[in-house]
């Protein structure tokens, strides 16, 4: 796992540094995304890491996924991984460059987890909360966890903000318990 993070990380570095030099560092954030998103829906991954199909013909399905979609820099990046058979880091690649990107960029990473999916109006509300307590742009996932009952947790950075229900109760366990000794 961890020779896996590092190539990962080493394969990002280098995406950035050409993305730098090409003044592109925003579309291969997007693309990265894209290209890890298209080559992990199920079955064009299964087509692309099977051993048993010849490897012209996974490139060639990687070649009609990606061509015209994304930067040709970065569809070299998908062919040079499948080639090397690293095509399963290619999620970690693009989540190691998102964070190389907000660093450089001063973005704050946060993730905000509901007990039921947010509204578009309520994601865009939250947005703009999360923004103002990080106090800096941020990088905002969300993702949901009906084990919370109601309400949300947000974490911005190593800072947790626990506004959910099941974090009421556990908290009102916690001051009962005490109170009982």
């Amino acid at each position: 796992m961890a020779r896996g993070g590092s190539a990962a990380r080493r394969y990002a570095e280098a995406a950035f540094e050409i993305a730098g030099r090409d003044s592109t560092p925003d579309r291969w954030r997007e693309d990265l995304t894209l290209a890890a998103d298209v080559l992990g829906d199920v079955n064009v991954a299964r087509m692309v890491t099977s051993r048993s199909i010849p490897f012209a013909s996974r490139q060639a399905v990687i070649d009609r996924a990606l061509t015209g979609r994304v930067l040709p820099q970065v569809h070299n990046l998908v062919r040079l991984l499948a080639q090397r058979e690293k095509l399963d880091i290619l999620p970690r690649v693009a989540a190691e460059y998102r964070s190389l990107h907000n660093r450089r960029r001063g973005i704050v990473p946060a993730v905000v987890t509901s007990a039921a999916p947010l509204t578009p109006a309520e994601d865009t509300a939250l947005r703009a909360k999360v923004a103002r307590l990080a106090g800096a742009e941020v990088d905002l996932s969300t993702r949901v966890d009906p084990g919370l009952i109601g309400g949300l947790t947000v974490r911005i950075g190593d800072r947790l903000i626990d506004a959910s229900v099941r974090g009421r109760l556990e908290r009102l366990r916690e001051d009962l318990l005490a109170r009982s000794r």
